[in-house]
Formats: C-alpha cells, sequence, structure tokens
C-alpha cells in the first residue's frame, strides 16, 4: 500500500489521468435517471451509455473511453436493497471506475493495464490480489478462456488464477445482447495471520467480506438471440467496471466501505444528531449506514430530475428514502425529519466531482424534508391502525397476514416494524399469508409490465434511421429490421425504418402515430419510440412484403397540435422566468395533442395575479406571431453561448438543435409550429405543487382552450338563467350562498336541539341488568349524529352500556359504547359485541374496547342485534 492513504477525490483523479495517458477520452457521468431506455429505470452499470454502440446501432465516436458512471442498483436483476447497510460493502448507489475500448484494444491491453494500475500507480500490494477467468461452459459450447489465463499467467502466480464459472465469469447485458467472457481481480485485505490459516483463493466468490471483487475486465465478442444461441460479434470491444468505493476501502486500509472518506462525514454527522455513537451496537451501525447511502442516492437521483412519487422510478425513490426515514425512526429514535439536515455535509464532499449537487442543493433539501415529514406521518397513523387492530383481538396472538400486507400495501408501512411492534407485545405475524398477498401483488405488476420480444429480423445493414419529420409528414421509407413482441398475451410488431417522418418520445414529447401503407393495406403505428439510438414504431401488424417500399404517414392533426402545446411550452418557461424569476427552473414537462404539463422550481403557490400575468405574456407573444428561428446543429458551446437554456439530467451531444421564438431560447429536439400565431389561443387549467419547491402548471391550446372557454361561457350563461338574468351575477351568487349558510345554521341549530331531546329521552330510559346502565334503542338520525350522541351519553352516565341501532336510505347501522370501568372490571369489549351482533343486520365492523360501530344491509335485524347486546351483559 502507498505510505499515505488517498483520499476518495484523490482516487478518482488517478483513475482518469491514468486512463488519459493510454489515449482514452475522459467523458462525463451519463444521468443515474434513464430517459431514452424503455428496458431501464436507472442506470445500473457504467456500459448503460454505451449499449448502442455495443449493440451495433451507432458508431463510436472515440474508440477509447474512459470515465466515472453514477448507478443505482435497486430492481430487477440487479437488487442489492435489502443487503444494503447489513453487510460493509452493498449499496443503492455507487460510482463505477470504467474503461471501454470499441473494437480497438482487447484482453492484452485491458489486463496489463489495469495491473499496472492497481500495483504501480495505486500501490496495491500484489500478494493482496487474486484473478478470475472462464472456465468455459459445455452446453454454450465456450472453451475456456486460456488466452486471458496465459495473460495473467506472465503477471501473475497461477496460484492466484482462478477459473471461474459461468455465472461468475461470463457477462450478459441481459437476456439478449452482448456479451462475452470476463476476468475479475480480487483483492483480500484479511489480516496477516488470517492469510496463514485460509488462503485467499479458497475464499474468491465465497461472500467474505474482506475477499472482495474490485474490478471486472469484460471481453465482449459474442451476441445472445432470443433462442439463446450465441453469435461472434463482428467486432471486440472491452468493457471494464471497478467499485469506487470498494477500491476506497482497500486503498485506505479499512474493513469496511462505511470506514472510508465517502461515508464517515455524514456517518459522523448522524452521530452528532441523534447523540448515538457509531460503532457501539450492530442495530445502530446498520441504521447508519442505511441512512448515509440512501441520502446520497435520492439526493443523486433528484438531482438528476427524479422526484419521488407513487409510480416508476420515482417510487424507486421514494422507497429508498422511506427506508432511511424509518430505519432512524426505530432504532435511533428520530420522530422529527432529520435526513435533510446531512446533504450539506454529503455536498461538500462530492461537489468537486459532481458540482450538481451543489447547484441544486436546496431544492434537493426541500424534497427530502417534505418526503420525511410525509412518511412520519404514515408512521404515525400505521402505529394507530395496529394498535386498534391489537385492541380489537381478544385472545389471538397472531396478526393476520393480509391485515399486515394491508398495512404495507395502502399506507406503505413496512412490515418489519409491524413485526416487530408484535413481538414487543408477545404477539406474531402471519408471514405466510403476508407473503401470499406480496406475491399476487408482484405476479399482477409481472403480468402487466412483461414484453416478451423476440430477435430482431435484419432486412437492411442501413440502421441510420434518420428523423426527417421536421419537413415532412409522409416518406417513402423502407424497413430495415422488425421484430414479433408479446405484450398481455397480444402480438405487437416494432418496426425500424430507413428514416422516417414519425417522431419518438423524447423531451417530454409523446411519440408520433399514423400509420404505414403498402399495395393499399394500411396499418395503424400506435406510438413511435427511441431504443438504444433506433427509431422503434410500434405496428400492429406487419406489412405483406416488408422488404419492399412503403409509405409512412404521420397523423397530420395529432402532430399539430402537440407542436402547438409543445411551442407553448417554451413561451410558458419564458414567462414564468419573466414573472417569477430566472430561478423558475423546468422539471419536467409533458407535451400531448390533447395538453401540456410543465414542472418547475418554485418554492410557493401562484397567486391569481402571478398566474394571469404569466398566461397573459403567453397570449401576448402568441398574438405577436413570431416566427420560429430554428438551427438545427449547432455546437453546444456555441449555443450555450446563444444563452440557449440546457436542462441538467438530459443528454446532449456535441452538435445540438437550438429553438428560438424571440427571447426564448432552449435546447429542443422536439417538433414545433412556425409561428406562435399557430398556437392559437393559450390557457391555464390548473396549477399545484408535486414536491416541496416544485409546482406544476396544466394548460391547453388551440381548439382546447377555445372549446374550454365556450364551455366556461356556457355555464354562466346557465347560472344566470337559474337566477333570472341578474345584472351582477356574482352578487346573486354571494347573496344565494349567504342565505343558505343561514338555513344551515338554523338547520344545525334544529338538530342540536333534537338530539338533546333524544338524549334526555334516552336516559329516562336507562335500565339496570346486572348491574349495569343499559340502553338499547333505535332512533333513526344521521351515522355521524349517533355516533355524536353515544359519546355525550358516555359523559353523563356511568357503568354505562349502550347500544343504538339506525335505519339510514335502506342501510343499517350499529353503535356501541361502553364505559371504562366496565372494560377494565367486567372485560366487556365494543368491537368484539359488534363483530357478533353485526350478523343480525347482514353486515360487519370493528372498534376498540370502548367504542364500535357496524354497517349492514338489513335494517328489520336491528332489535335483534340489540336485545343481543343486552343478552351479552345478563
Amino acid at each position: 500500500m502507498m505510505e499515505r492513504a488517498m483520499d476518495a477525490g484523490q482516487i478518482r483523479d488517478a483513475f482518469l489521468q491514468f486512463f488519459r495517458t493510454k489515449g482514452h477520452q475522459i467523458v462525463p457521468s451519463a444521468p443515474m435517471v434513464i430517459k431514452d431506455d424503455p428496458t431501464l429505470m436507472f442506470t445500473n452499470a457504467g456500459m448503460n451509455q454505451f449499449k448502442e454502440i455495443f449493440l451495433g446501432h451507432s458508431s463510436a465516436k472515440y474508440t477509447r473511453v474512459a470515465n466515472i458512471q453514477k448507478c443505482l442498483r435497486v430492481s430487477g436483476k440487479h437488487n442489492d436493497l435489502e443487503e444494503v447497510g447489513i453487510d460493509t460493502y452493498h449499496h443503492t448507489m455507487f460510482e463505477m471506475l470504467g474503461n471501454w475500448s470499441f473494437g480497438d484494444y482487447f484482453k492484452t491491453e485491458a489486463i496489463e493495464w489495469a495491473w499496472e494500475l492497481l500495483t504501480v500507480v495505486l500501490g496495491i500490494s500484489k500478494d493482496d490480489l487474486y484473478v478470475t477467468v472462464f472456465a468455459g461452459d459445455e452446453p454454450d459450447s465456450l472453451p475456456a478462456d486460456t488466452e486471458s489465463f496465459n495473460l495473467w499467467k506472465n503477471i501473475i502466480g497461477e496460484d492466484r488464477i482462478i477459473f471461474g464459472s459461468q455465472k461468475d465469469n461470463f457477462w450478459e447485458m441481459g437476456d439478449t445482447g452482448p456479451c462475452g467472457p470476463c476476468s475479475e481481480i480480487h483483492a483480500d485485505i484479511r489480516s496477516r495471520d488470517e492469510k496463514i490459516v485460509t488462503p485467499g483463493r479458497e475464499l474468491i466468490n465465497m461472500g467474505h467480506p474482506q475477499v472482495i471483487e474490485i474490478w471486472n475486465l469484460v471481453f465482449i465478442e459474442y451476441n445472445r438471440s432470443a433462442d439463446g444461441h450465441l453469435e461472434p460479434l463482428p467486432q471486440k470491444h472491452i468493457d471494464t467496471g471497478m467499485g469506487f468505493e470498494r477500491l476506497c476501502m482497500v486503498l485506505q486500509g479499512k474493513k469496511s466501505n462505511y470506514d472510508t472518506d465517502i461515508f464517515q462525514p455524514v456517518i459522523s454527522e448522524i452521530s452528532k444528531v441523534t447523540s448515538i455513537h457509531y460503532g457501539d451496537t450492530f442495530q445502530h451501525d446498520v441504521a447508519m449506514r442505511v441512512i448515509a447511502d440512501h441520502l446520497r442516492a435520492v439526493a443523486f437521483a433528484i438531482a438528476d430530475g427524479q422526484l419521488p412519487s407513487n409510480t416508476g422510478a420515482g417510487y424507486v425513490i421514494r422507497r429508498i428514502l422511506r427506508r432511511a426515514v424509518r430505519y432512524g425512526f426505530t432504532f435511533l429514535n428520530q420522530k422529527e425529519p432529520f435526513i435533510h439536515e446531512l446533504l450539506p455535509i454529503l455536498v461538500s464532499r462530492m461537489k468537486a466531482a459532481f458540482p450538481e449537487l451543489a447547484r441544486q442543493q436546496d431544492m434537493i433539501r426541500k424534497v427530502i424534508a417534505e418526503e420525511e415529514l410525509s412518511f412520519l406521518r404514515t408512521l404515525a397513523f400505521g402505529i394507530k391502525r395496529f394498535e386498534q387492530y391489537v385492541a380489537a383481538m381478544g385472545g389471538n396472538k397472531t396478526i393476520e397476514g393480509i391485515f399486515a400486507f394491508d398495512l404495507f400495501d395502502t399506507y406503505g408501512f413496512p412490515i418489519d416494524l409491524t413485526q416487530l411492534m408484535a413481538k414487543e407485545l408477545g404477539l406474531t405475524v402471519d408471514m405466510e399469508g403476508f407473503s401470499k398477498g406480496m406475491n399476487e401483488q408482484k405476479e399482477r405488476s409481472r403480468q402487466a409490465a412483461v414484453i416478451d420480444s423476440g430477435d430482431w429480423i435484419i432486412l437492411s445493414g442501413n440502421d441510420g434511421g434518420a428523423f426527417i419529420g421536421y419537413d415532412i409528414l409522409q416518406a417513402t421509407v423502407r424497413i430495415t429490421r422488425y421484430r414479433k413482441v408479446t405484450v398481455k398475451n397480444e402480438e405487437k410488431y416494432q418496426l425500424v425504418f430507413d428514416k422516417t417522418p414519425f417522431y419518438p418520445e423524447s423531451g417530454g414529447q409523446i411519440g408520433d402515430k399514423g400509420y404505414i401503407e403498402q399495395n393499399g393495406e394500411k396499418i395503424l403505428i400506435t406510438d413511435t419510440k427511441k431504443e438504444h439510438n433506433l427509431i422503434v414504431h410500434y405496428a400492429d401488424k406487419l406489412p405483406a412484403e416488408p422488404s419492399h417500399d412503403i409509405i409512412a404517414v404521420v397523423d397530420q392533426v395529432s402532430r399539430t397540435l402537440a407542436a402547438c402545446n409543445h411551442s407553448a411550452t417554451h413561451l410558458l418557461h419564458n414567462a414564468l422566468r419573466e414573472v417569477l424569476g430566472k430561478f423558475a427552473e423546468q422539471k419536467g414537462s409533458f407535451v400531448g395533442p390533447t395538453h401540456l404539463r410543465f414542472d418547475f422550481s418554485h418554492y410557493q403557490k401562484l397567486s391569481n395575479e402571478e398566474l394571469a400575468r404569466v398566461e397573459a405574456l403567453v397570449n401576448q407573444k402568441i398574438r405577436q406571431n413570431i416566427t420560429l428561428d430554428e438551427k438545427r446543429t449547432v455546437p453546444i458551446h456555441e449555443a450555450l453561448a446563444l444563452g440557449a437554456i440546457a436542462f441538467f439530467g438530459e443528454k446532449y451531444g456535441d452538435q445540438v438543435r437550438v429553438i428560438r421564438f424571440d427571447n426564448s431560447i432552449e435546447l429542443c429536439g422536439g417538433t414545433h409550429v412556425t409561428a406562435t400565431g399557430q398556437i392559437g389561443l393559450f390557457k391555464i387549467i390548473s396549477e399545484s405543487a408535486i414536491a416541496a419547491g416544485i409546482r406544476r402548471i396544466e394548460a391547453i391550446t388551440a381548439d382546447r382552450a377555445e372549446a374550454y372557454i365556450n364551455s366556461q361561457i356556457q355555464i354562466i350563461d346557465e347560472i344566470k338563467n337559474l337566477l333570472k338574468n341578474p345584472g351582477d351575477v356574482v352578487k346573486s351568487v354571494s347573496n344565494l350562498l349567504d342565505e343558505n349558510l343561514a338555513l344551515q345554521k338554523q338547520i344545525e341549530k334544529y338538530n342540536k336541539k333534537r338530539l338533546e331531546d333524544i338524549k334526555k329521552q334516552l336516559i329516562d330510559q336507562v335500565r339496570q341488568i346486572s348491574g349495569v346502565n343499559f340502553i338499547g334503542a333505535r332512533i333513526d338520525i344521521e351515522p355521524a349524529a349517533l355516533k355524536d350522541l353515544v359519546f355525550d351519553l358516555r359523559n353523563s352516565i356511568e357503568n354505562m352500556v349502550v347500544v343504538l341501532g339506525s335505519e339510514n336510505n335502506g342501510k343499517a347501522n350499529l353503535t356501541i359504547m361502553i364505559s371504562d370501568n366496565l372494560v377494565k372490571e367486567r372485560g366487556l369489549h365494543a368491537g368484539t359485541m359488534i363483530r357478533e351482533v353485526s350478523k343480525e343486520i347482514s353486515g360487519g365492523g370493528g372498534g376498540q374496547a370502548h367504542y364500535a360501530s357496524a354497517g349492514g344491509n338489513d335494517p328489520v335485524g336491528i332489535n335483534r342485534a340489540i336485545q343481543k347486546v343486552e343478552q351479552m351483559i345478563s
């Protein structure tokens, strides 16, 4: 090892500088949140941003590349979430150090340079390293990787080279696609005494926390088809990935990734906030590790544009953050939001490598704080529900699995917290029932999402697929490749053309629809998306002659309306920045033919005056009929110099398209009107909050806006007719509301007096049964009033059991109230009683020991239910 341990920043710099000297182009990390790959929500490996090159869909700009990629693994095949914090080396977000060769160098250079960097530049002892190579696989007819073995044999002793199985030493991108053997480099960081007892080679890939893989060198030389067959690739590639956190652990002489300077500053701050020392107990340490890891993942995801939500990638981020909150709540006794307060420490450590964190620190902090507060409310509600359920259990010692699953599924209440609270009360949870509910839910989700794709059928080597739809909406094209896909047992086809007028979903704008025509047969195109640099058209069927010319026609009406809405979002963004200030930055958008949605950073609700001003500014630009100024291929540095707005988290090339309407200048690949007058009219429909510091405006344009205005005028006319055409509609409606309020108060006064009379009558009807003051009666009043009445009686009569029934709209209602002393002394339980007597009204209910209610479909049974309660206390 080096004499002085390198810090995290120095390690990053050393890696990049080394590969710079080897002729590699250093490229920035792609966003962690993926927007143009339907197979992934998050970047989960360093190679993700280069998939289209490996797949042959685009050529490499540089043949040698190196970078540090932000990755997230919390769902799908690579799911480390449940291990995070428990062990010393799993993480949700991690940094992947990688170097790539696209048809340039291969195994020799990859192996020699990896060894040079680790042992010479970084100073790791050769005696601490082992390597693995592929042992071959007979079912796939794959030979052992003797080439890699012989290369390593010239560098390291044969006793440190281990042959690995296909599982460990054959890398695959997925079920199909580019793949190949790999060679892993493992580090043994155990003590000298431990190494004497057990050689490191015996612990490779055995899950030992101090004998770990740090670098994987992948030799991509095959392509796996849908039927499992392997074909050699025309070009061979190198794809390597080294875990930054593990490398830091090795270089800094630590036994845990969490003991490195990546995590320790945050963990120290957690210890300071909670007054709990890190290292004292395993539970506390796990909680601090979980919070430190999850804070990093959530902060980077939000910076990359993904806000917590209830669906898709947003749900994954919410789940990660809630896991952190739950660990703080349960194990560190943190009942108030505190994780957002740790953000400045994280940012201070990471901003040099990832400046986007510092730029968006305030917004990230507000989002996390709001999510914390929301989930803490959920936990409080879940605990109350749990306590109510337990109170009604009677002598049962097992919590039903369906209840535990409902807490989890409906309210987001963690199952392990349910188990913990149950254990504290000497109860168990039916985990088999819980698992059944979970599995059924997963199966429903899987069935809804499953897409079975066949292999691409290649008709032509020309996969350029250029988008020509800025200028034309109809063209004669040829299919270059197609494949059959099955979605929910329905067969569809995905088609790629040599060129296309169909706009693929991107930048918030939905994909074009339309049709293709061949020999008089029209086939619908239901959607257009971009996948690994291919523009993919979704069709109901395949043309009769796929290799012949077809006519591709875009739905002109839909495209035009979408263009109106897209141009309107640019005008809206500019107007918001003028009214609210330059900090009102776009955070997301949706553009379709029917409406637009625009998310932006702002910390309070817009006033009616602000909304009116924004709307007026947009419509002013529309009336000015500003001509589109479009520059299609501008070097990105020139575009930014023009003042064009670029959005962090979007993927821009060296050449960009600039869209300008007067002083609105943005980088954008979407379709637009040729002049703003085509938009016709812009109307804001709603403004709301979607997260802390993030607002959303929904709006309509063109014929939709016109129809909306006309419908509002029609409503006003109808109100006028109802009010006999008054001169001042607003004043008339206001007077009507005042009259209604006055009448409502009179009704409330009457109802209050009626309840007082009923209460007196019931008190006069009290009967003594077995030493209990009993009231049983049918009173046909509203259920809410029924509840108020029994609570009022509870305050007026001691030693009481009251059961009241009522009929409302053909439905039966029952309410039972029991004095506290009878619950304690006689063991009476309203919840238990109501579950039994509600059978008489063909219904069900529940509640606590002192109060319970039920509803049913048979009002005739109310009197029988009352009699049954009387019998229970006799």
